[in-house]
């Protein structure tokens, strides 16, 4: 047991909390609006749990539409009137590049927090989510300086009359909102870009897990920001969400999270028509052909659904595989889920932790008695592990047909529908046969087939002979009903930037 008084050892494994950490969640958890750490308006709290037992890690401050309404005064006046307007762009590259450094120095901490708050293993945090999180911030605090317009010459005016250029400026004050499958990962790639462009930010962390951002605001604080170009709301989605969305003095919204809250995001952002980036959910097929190695698509098919509980808005949880290779590639991952160590995120050994919340657990579950009642067979899983905290098997179905919700829908779980194929030139159809478009996976030693096929699918990243393979360089977003815009890379700059064109007059 796990909680801001209780033991500061798991029972399961016991690993020791750090001095710094225990000290974290025993503090009052506040909003952080304009420098400081302040009580939300209504004095109202929620607790954040950790899902490995269910009982409670610590109660947070609850924004609302009035802290919403401070937060955007705090980064409205930032970004028209305070220093962060008059910063060079290299004077905030180093402020963003500190910040990298200060979370690489508390990556033991973060990791634990990430464990948790949210579920994983914190081995997997160590080597993944924090890595990603601190070459991001790097990677965008490299942009900084180099945003640049451009002189464009007049197709019939004469060049002897005018001079014409343009200007990349920020877009102003943004509202950020982020899921809870990769929190501090999530809050990288949104407050990367912003800060490198020069805006200011609202940023609402997830509800379920809120704490890495709050301890993201701590090193803010540490790196020299001035005060109210990052301001960190924690609440929920229908209140200081839906405020954000709406709010007529924000220029900008950034979501990641449900397509269906997605389209909700859209419909408040009308209110003044700002400008809006999402990053939404997913349903990736992963097709195994029969001329692949088996012995690198097989664990890799298995890590591609598996991975971070299957909470993965990319993860391949469509697996075709060519008819001649089905069976042994069932066999296969099958194997690989049945070897999982599922347990605490703090248990050194754990490979899977529990799924997010007693929410999430639930819809997984209505999923997997949505297959078997309509008559798909599960191979291996489908069950709960373990008598306390939000854990389920790594589940796989087969005898699944295309009219099945759990081969339709988003899940968001360790839970993949595997399917044979024979007709290799009608595949992409079939893989393109859903609403998203988020990423796709390809496992041929044909690496013509390969490059023939990616050109056919409709995602916005495709993965060849790998899966769930990131860097802060590559663009990710989907195709279709998986958002608009892209994260990362030289691509993400636009969601935070206007282009103005100046004309001048010389003659």
């Amino acid at each position: 047991m796990l909680t801001a008084n209780s033991i500061t050892k798991s029972e399961s494994s016991s690993y020791t909390l750090l001095p710094k950490v225990q000290k974290f969640l025993k503090t009052p958890k506040k909003l952080f609006i304009g420098g400081r750490w302040v009580d939300a308006v209504s004095g109202k709290t929620f607790p954040t749990y950790d899902p490995a037992s269910g009982e409670v890690l610590a109660y947070v401050a609850e924004a609302d539409k009035e802290d919403v309404d401070k937060a955007v005064k705090a980064a409205r006046e930032a970004f028209e009137n305070g220093p962060w307007a008059k910063m060079s762009p290299a004077e905030r590259a180093k402020l963003i590049w500190k910040l990298a450094d200060l979370i690489e120095e508390n990556l033991e901490e973060l990791a634990q927090i990430e464990s948790l708050d949210n579920g994983k293993p914190m081995a997997v945090a160590k080597v993944a989510d924090l890595p990603l999180s601190i070459d991001l911030f790097r990677y965008m605090a490299g942009w900084a300086t180099k945003i640049e317009g451009n002189t464009i010459p007049f197709s019939l005016a004469s060049p002897e009359k005018f001079v014409a250029y343009t200007r990349r400026e920020p877009i102003g004050v943004v509202g950020q909102i982020i899921p809870w499958n990769f929190p501090l990962l999530m809050a990288a790639w949104k407050l990367g870009p912003a800060l490198a462009t020069g805006c200011t930010v609202i940023l609402k962390p997830a509800e379920q897990t809120p704490l890495s951002a709050l301890w993201i605001g701590e090193l803010i604080q540490q790196a020299g920001f001035p005060d109210g170009v990052v301001n960190i709301l924690p609440g929920f989605g229908e209140t200081a969400g839906a405020a954000i969305a709406a709010h007529g003095d924000i220029d900008k919204v950034a979501f990641t999270g449900s397509t269906e809250v997605g389209k909700i995001i859209v419909k408040a952002a009308t209110s003044n028509l700002k400008k809006v980036s999402l990053e939404l959910g997913g349903k990736s097929p992963n097709i195994v052909f029969s001329d692949a190695d088996l012995s690198v698509a097989i664990p890799g098919a298995a890590s591609a659904i598996f991975f971070n509980h299957g909470q993965c808005c990319c993860a391949g949880s469509r697996l075709y595989v060519e008819k001649k290779a089905f069976d042994k590639v069932l066999e296969g991952i099958t194997e690989e889920a049945k070897k999982i160590r599922l347990g605490p995120g703090l248990d050194p050994s754990t490979e899977m932790g529990p799924l997010v919340s007693q929410e999430q657990y639930d819809r997984v579950f209505s999923y997997i008695r949505s297959g078997l009642d309509e008559g798909a067979t599960v191979v291996t899983g489908g069950k709960r592990f373990g008598e306390r905290g939000y854990f389920i098997s790594p589940t796989i179905f087969s005898g699944v047909n295309s009219s099945m919700k759990i081969v339709n829908e988003e899940i968001f779980g360790p839970v993949v529908c595997a399917i044979p194929f024979e007709d290799t030139e009608e595949i992409a159809p079939v893989a393109n046969q859903t609403i998203y478009g988020l990423a796709a996976g390809i496992w041929t030693k044909d690496i013509s087939k390969a490059h023939r096929l990616a050109a056919k699918l409709k995602a916005g990243t495709v993965w060849i002979n790998c899966y769930n393979v990131f860097d802060a360089s590559l663009p990710f977003g989907g195709y279709k009903q998986s958002g608009w815009g892209r994260e990362m890379g030289h691509a993400v700059l636009d969601n935070y930037l206007e282009t103005k064109s100046v004309c001048i007059q010389i003659d």
